[in-house]
């Protein structure tokens, strides 16, 4: 045998030999006879021709004798050089049929994911992946503040299938632990046992922003520019979810005016910046001003602050990342990114306007629910349908305004499409070219949350 098996610290040893090196190198003329298509094969390859075991699905680890399961994962190149995940790492499927037994302490997902070691190679597209470069090889165990989040991230999950609602399970119900689909197409369907629905098979995944965390620990390269909310562990014991924790921080500014609250904290704003209010939000937790938030950077949190008219509506729709023609069209639902943003954890910081002053007003977590998820599909399909067709110009009045044939917030509930860009010259390529005016660009839009649907399913609920 290459090593101890029944030695995590020798498996891992003998797995850093990996590092700077490419499966076609490291593995052996052996391994051209393989079939290693298609995605997936990168860690069956690693399993069976360097570490000497057939790829299996057992619910134990990989390396049961010393209880290490073993998880690879591709890294991207971001413009600057830097290296982040290319995606959450999936580990071990949901059985819905039995994990509602379980208590956390000696559940299926501990026992197979409390010790991983890891193996993040870069994709590179042209590539064969027989000679994708390895550039990081180490173990990771939870520290505890971000097991106990996981803790509670699985019961969240668990709770939903004793619920019989597997079928409504969504990433952003939780923190760090997601329950990603898993399988063609968005995922196979399974039996749950709280209902007669049939849900999609999914499986328990660390959020991507967790991955990050993770490479920048291993890798040495945490720069300091992250500050924690939580700074002793122990206050989960006293405080049961991250969620409470936050919430307690804004609790007692209520009602206070954004003036005695700058008073109290004075903190240096700059009050004309487009960003104060955001500012001003991580100050309340105790985070630097040049600091991210680890918490929320681990678990893909989308922060909000939002101006409200008293009663409730936000003075402004709220925007999501402006799309492209061309890449819309190509994407499926399950895998693009107007459900991927809907499917985050959002916080919402809600301001109210009294006159001309503006009084916190309360904080939110939320994620939409499923039932509005679906319903935003259709938005969305709407979109796809009017591009295919070259149905964007609906018409051009006398003063030379564009009206649009896409999805107007008067016509649905939650969402609409609008421009999103610095000046009608911004524009993205058209894949059809538009069959009132001809033209083959056309100025940047985006999908917008209505401000009615903010203020009716989010602030009032």
């Amino acid at each position: 045998m290459k090593f101890d098996i029944n030695s995590p610290n020798a498996i891992v040893n003998f797995a850093k030999k990996l590092k700077g090196e490419t499966l076609r190198k490291i593995c052996g003329e052996e391994i051209e006879t393989h079939d290693y298509k298609g995605k997936g094969n990168f860690g069956q390859i690693l399993e069976k021709f360097y570490f000497g075991y057939e790829p299996n699905s057992n619910s134990e680890p990989d390396f049961k004798e010393a209880g290490l399961e073993l998880k690879t994962t591709p890294l991207k190149t971001l413009n600057k050089g830097a290296f982040r995940s290319k995606e959450r790492l999936v580990l071990n499927i949901i059985n819905y049929l039995e994990v509602h037994k379980e208590r956390f302490e000696e559940s299926s997902f501990l026992k197979k994911n409390a010790h991983l070691l890891l193996v993040f190679y870069l994709y590179e597209q042209e590539k064969d992946l027989l000679d994708y470069l390895i550039k990081l090889v180490d173990d990771w165990t939870y520290p505890e503040e971000d097991l106990k989040i996981i803790k509670k991230d699985w019961e969240t999950i668990t709770n939903k299938i004793k619920e019989g609602k597997a079928h409504e399970l969504s990433e952003g119900d939780t923190f760090y632990l997601g329950a990603c689909t898993k399988g063609g197409k968005g995922g196979n369907l399974r039996s749950q046992p709280f209902s007669a629905l049939k849900a999609k098979q999914r499986a328990y995944s660390l959020k991507q922003g967790y991955v990050n965390h993770i490479i920048a620990i291993l890798s040495g390269k945490t720069d300091g520019s992250y500050g924690k909310i939580i700074i002793q562990p122990k206050i989960l014991d006293e405080i049961p979810s991250l969620e409470d924790i936050v919430i307690s921080k804004f609790r007692p500014y209520y009602g206070k005016s954004l003036s005695e609250i700058i008073a109290d904290f004075k903190p240096k704003l700059n009050k004309r910046a487009k960003n104060s209010l955001a500012d001003l939000t991580k100050v309340m937790l105790g985070i630097e001003l040049e600091n991210k938030i680890e918490e929320f950077e681990k678990a893909e949190i989308i922060v909000r602050t939002i101006r409200i008219k008293e009663g409730g509506l936000p003075i402004e729709n709220i925007s999501f990342p402006p799309f492209k023609y061309k890449s819309l069209i190509k994407t499926n639902w399950d895998n693009s990114a107007l459900k991927k943003k809907l499917e985050q954890k959002f916080f919402f910081v809600f301001y109210e306007y009294k006159g001309s002053e503006l009084f916190l007003k309360k904080v939110k977590f939320w994620n939409m629910s499923y039932a509005d998820i679906q319903e935003t599909k259709a938005v969305w399909q709407s979109m796809i349908e009017k591009i295919k067709r070259g149905m964007i110009v609906r018409e051009v009045t006398d003063k030379g305004i564009r009206r649009t044939y896409f999805p107007k917030k008067t016509e649905h509930r939650i969402c609409h499409v609008r421009p999103h860009a610095r000046n009608v010259m911004d524009t993205y390529p058209l894949p059809v070219k538009d069959k009132l005016t001809g033209w083959d660009t056309y100025t940047k839009h985006s999908f917008w949350l209505n401000a009615s649907y903010v203020k009716n399913e989010i602030f009032l609920k």
